[in-house]
């Protein structure tokens, strides 16, 4: 898949807004597993950038990282 294709399927799913649960970021050990984020935008090369609960505004890297959608009815 070209990088333009992935970006736009990447900012079809990760929309402004969109909640993150973090399982697993890349060598940051400060982003502990279960971190909740909001998405506020994916760039060109297809980083997702979060705000996330702690402070950080640390980007996800897709291919790096492990994380998925928080869908919480509850809250």
């Amino acid at each position: 898949m070209k990088r333009e294709e992935k970006v736009k399927k990447l900012r079809e799913i990760f929309k402004k807004g969109t909640r993150i649960q973090l399982i697993e970021m890349f060598n940051e050990p400060q982003m502990k597993c279960g971190l909740i984020g909001t998405v506020s935008y994916v760039d060109d090369i297809g980083q997702i950038h979060v705000n996330w609960t702690n402070g950080s505004t640390l980007a996800l890297n897709v291919d790096l990282d492990n994380f998925e959608i928080y869908d919480r009815k509850d809250l």
